[in-house]
């Protein structure tokens, strides 16, 4: 009888094995034909991997395969040894004694993937889309979005958060109003979660602290360069708070610590891209009606909605703190009562506020937060002051009737942070398939 016992090494090697190899070892690597170059008696196919590409070369006749016979998108299996060469990617070569075909590529790409920029349009990105993620600027900025929700869990994993996972399909939204998905469940309706707010704020009464990262779902008729109707949202939620700028003080420490993860793993890839990292040593923070008034002033913008946010209004917001303080990032708080869920904690000195707040990122929204109410009494007469029914929400308010912590969190919209990170002018750059109104492929 065999059993697996442990993880075999492969005989092929990968770019640690091709970099660490000395000058004329002979190495197996595998990967995908990422481009072909033929200069006559020789051609240089490079090969894309995981890690980067690898220059490798042809010499015709000394490899038993022609030339016409590897094309871009193949996914060969190599041998060769390796050679110094000062104009190749690292360094080094792989020069070729054998080609073995894993799979053969149908035809020509339709995307020019090896090119530095993918010269199409956004559309066309998005109809090829697993074939545009293999240029290699394309593939970085996924790369630069792992380590963003590698560095939120890693950050709340030692800040004592536990990961959970909460239902997408639920009998009720957390944030109410009329942008749902509706959908029948076993002939019973119910909709697709805006946010995994009820659930958190439920499993604070266990944990303490706990975090999700996942979908959600808004049925907003929007078509705009900053909307999803699907996005990735970084959820927390924590107990045991003495004030809503905890939380902004977590999300400041997290975002601290993404940074500097990127910039000790991902250097490769924001050099690739040309990001600079923002800075995070001073966040401000300022009043929403506060923001507003400073904006009218400075740059003489006339206040047309006093209860919200408009994205110009964001976006200047984002330039006078940029002005004023060198500071891509500012807290926004006190937002509004009428313009927030019903269980947003009410300013006890003007229940007109929220001690709620968004935090806004190269002038647009990228997170929203703040303390919640956790007094069952005041909970329920929210409900009732707003004109909404317990239907749907009996569970959650059982939570609080048998107590709650004081507590507070928040979601960041990963999408948004990702592409303000890279300076992209749509969120759909910053997702790997993107819904929106027009899109449910692929």
């Amino acid at each position: 009888m065999d059993f697996i016992e442990v993880v075999r090494k492969k005989v092929a090697g990968d770019l640690e094995d091709f970099l660490l190899a000395d000058e004329g070892a002979v190495l197996v690597l595998e990967g995908a034909v990422h481009s072909v170059r033929d200069m006559g008696e020789i051609a240089f196919v490079v090969l894309r991997r995981r890690e980067g590409l690898i220059q490798t070369v042809l010499e015709k006749g000394k490899t038993g395969i022609a030339l016409s016979e590897i094309r871009e998108g193949d996914f060969v299996r190599v041998t060769g040894t390796v050679k110094k060469e000062e104009r190749a990617p690292y360094g080094r070569e792989l020069r070729l004694v054998s080609v073995f075909h894993l799979s053969h590529s149908a035809g020509p790409l339709p995307l020019p993937i090896d090119k530095w920029k993918l010269n199409t349009s956004l559309e066309a990105k998005l109809n090829r889309r697993s074939l545009s993620l293999r240029n290699v600027r394309e593939r970085a900025k996924f790369r630069i979005q792992e380590g963003l929700v590698r560095g939120f869990r890693d950050f709340l994993y030692g800040q004592g958060f536990t990961e959970i996972h909460t239902p997408k399909v639920g009998a009720k939204s957390a944030e109410g109003g009329a942008n749902l998905f509706k959908l029948s469940y076993f002939h019973r309706p119910a909709v697709l979660q805006q946010s995994p707010q009820l659930y958190k704020q439920m499993m604070v009464g266990v944990f303490d602290r706990v975090f999700e990262t996942g979908p959600v779902f808004r049925a907003e008729k929007h078509n705009t360069r900053r909307h999803l109707n699907e996005y990735t949202s970084l959820d927390f939620e924590m107990g045991y708070i003495d004030g809503f700028l905890d939380i902004c003080e977590m999300e400041t420490e997290f975002l601290r610590y993404t940074f500097g993860l990127l910039k000790r793993e991902y250097e490769k890839e924001l050099s690739l891209l040309k990001v600079e990292l923002p800075g995070t040593d001073r966040i401000p923070y300022v009043r929403f009606d506060k923001a507003k008034e400073l904006i009218a002033e400075k740059y003489h913008h006339r206040i047309r909605n006093p209860f919200d946010l408009e994205p110009e209004e964001e976006e200047l917001i984002g330039r006078y703190f940029k002005e004023e303080y060198d500071a891509d990032f500012v807290f926004v708080t006190h937002y509004p009562s009428k313009k927030r869920p019903f269980y947003a904690m009410d300013d006890p000195e003007d229940e007109r506020f929220t001690l709620s707040f968004d935090l806004l990122y190269k002038g647009l929204e990228i997170t929203t937060g703040g303390q919640r109410i956790h007094d069952w009494q005041a909970l329920t007469e929210k409900l009732k002051k707003r004109g909404m029914t317990e239907d749907g929400l009996e569970q959650y308010l059982d939570t609080f009737r048998y107590g709650m912590p004081p507590h507070g969190g928040l979601g960041i919209g990963l999408e948004r942070l990702t592409m303000q990170l890279l300076g992209e002018e749509n969120v759909r750059e910053a997702c790997l398939f993107p819904r929106d109104m027009t899109r449910l492929e692929p």
